[in-house]
């Protein structure tokens, strides 16, 4: 069962017993869901939420006993205000985004997300979507291909890489994940090899599932639904992310943005956040050695302002 990152912090900055209603808009297989469950009172209620139909059968079957109080959804982050709509819920009280792969992603190989194992070259979180990974690697333009590689993977040999599949595929199609590490290896000296397939893996997947544009939509939308001192946390892994959960919280936490020498605001801009973690917050090393997965985990939480809301501690 996928080990959850940072439960004790992310239980500190979502404060479930204060809430009436939490959506966890990445449940995964429930780890998290299952903590904030049992720190959920009264009348209070859980929507898990995932775009991985997989996952959030697993999350069903560990949540089993609380059904009175969950509600699971197959859907990605671009729907969830649609969602929410249909459930007559106008106003939640937290939001968690626990980004990135689990166990169940990285540990079946016929899901094609590991350079690690064999298996077919697909990458989908949903897998009722059409495009997958096969169909990046194989058909997408030599210019396309390396710009993905370079901004989803902050890759320094981009083109390298990217030639060496342009070429490679005019021989013999790239169907698997084998075949796309031979392609990797083949192009970069061996002493980059297992940095840049990470990093290649993570570029074409992050293009296969339009993880940074579900993200933002995702993030507007739960910051529009967060009722007055309700709170956003979220869980981010890599540099990507990072970057735009950052850019986000600051830019909805600032208000006025007219020049300093201006007497009067003229731009009218709110800061609709209250940003709590001026730092992520990181794993503990004990933590790191006893789930390596966590250790470029970053958590971020903010709480929405609102007129008379009460800030909590």
């Amino acid at each position: 069962m996928h080990q959850p990152v940072l439960v004790k912090e992310v239980l500190e900055a979502l404060a479930p017993e204060k809430c009436d209603i939490i959506v966890d808009a990445t449940v995964g297989t429930g780890g998290h869901a299952q903590a904030i469950l049992a720190r959920l009172r009264g009348e209070a209620k859980l929507i898990c939420i995932d775009r991985d139909r997989d996952a959030l059968r697993i999350a069903k079957r560990r949540l089993a006993g609380h059904e009175r109080r969950v509600y699971f959804a197959h859907l990605e982050f671009g729907r969830i205000e649609a969602l929410l709509s249909d459930l007559n819920v106008r106003s939640v009280s937290g939001f968690l985004f626990d980004l990135g792969l689990c166990a169940l992603h990285l540990q079946n190989a016929k899901r094609g997300f590991s350079f690690q194992s064999d298996g077919p070259l697909d990458m989908r979180m949903n897998r009722t979507q059409s495009k997958n990974a096969c169909d990046v690697v194989g058909a997408y333009p030599f210019s396309r291909l390396a710009r993905i590689l370079r901004d989803f993977g902050e890759e320094r040999f981009s083109k390298r890489i990217a030639r060496a599949v342009v070429n490679r595929r005019k021989k013999s199609p790239i169907r698997t994940t084998f075949q796309l590490r031979e392609v990797v290896e083949s192009a970069i000296d061996k002493r980059y090899r297992i940095k840049s397939l990470a990093r290649v893996f993570q570029a074409i997947r992050i293009e296969v599932n339009d993880e940074l544009n579900q993200l933002k939509q995702g993030l507007n939308q739960a910051i529009c639904l967060l009722g007055p001192g309700g709170r956003l946390v979220l869980v981010s892994y890599h540099s990507l992310e990072h970057r735009l959960i950052r850019e986000e919280l600051r830019q909805k936490s600032r208000g006025c943005i007219c020049p300093p020498d201006l007497p009067v605001c003229g731009c009218g801009a709110r800061a609709v956040l209250r940003v709590i973690t001026r730092k992520p917050v990181v794993p503990t090393l004990e933590e790191i050695d006893a789930n390596p997965s966590a250790r470029s985990a970053k958590l971020w939480a903010a709480e929405k302002l609102g007129t008379g809301s009460a800030e909590r501690p």
